[in-house]
């Protein structure tokens, strides 16, 4: 479970600290191109992705106990790097994204391996 321990809580405090800052970068994100035209889903983004950082840091805390919750984030990973893979394709997304689905991506391979090589919790408890 150390393996686990270790991933899901640098994970966690990787996400904390590239995702905060984005509620402060607003006006370089407009500069960068034309304004947001749904703020709400910029900021609602970063919400959702710093609340599952929390979960991360939680499955860090205890692996054994949270096991099943390892797969959701597997999933997460995927739906950023997925998402991300297929507007690359279609020549509709910047490279530095590119670059974070990436991350994404191997964290999402490592959440994997950590399910695969933590042991399921018998029934009945620990």
């Amino acid at each position: 479970m150390t393996f686990a321990r270790r991933i899901f809580t640098l994970a966690g405090i990787y996400g904390l600290l590239v995702m905060t800052p984005m509620y402060f970068l607003e006006p370089q994100m407009t500069a960068m191109g034309k304004p947001l035209s749904n703020p709400e889903s910029y900021y609602g983004f970063i919400g959702v992705t710093l609340v599952f950082q929390l979960v991360f840091l939680t499955i860090g805390r205890d692996p054994e106990r949270f096991r099943p919750m390892m797969l959701l984030g597997v999933l997460e990973k995927a739906s950023f790097s997925g998402a991300v893979a297929t507007l690359g394709l279609m020549g509709r997304t910047q490279g530095i994204t590119v670059i974070f689905a990436v991350i994404d991506a191997v964290l999402g391979a490592l959440f994997l391996l950590a399910w695969m090589r933590s042991r399921a919790t018998p029934l009945g408890g620990r």
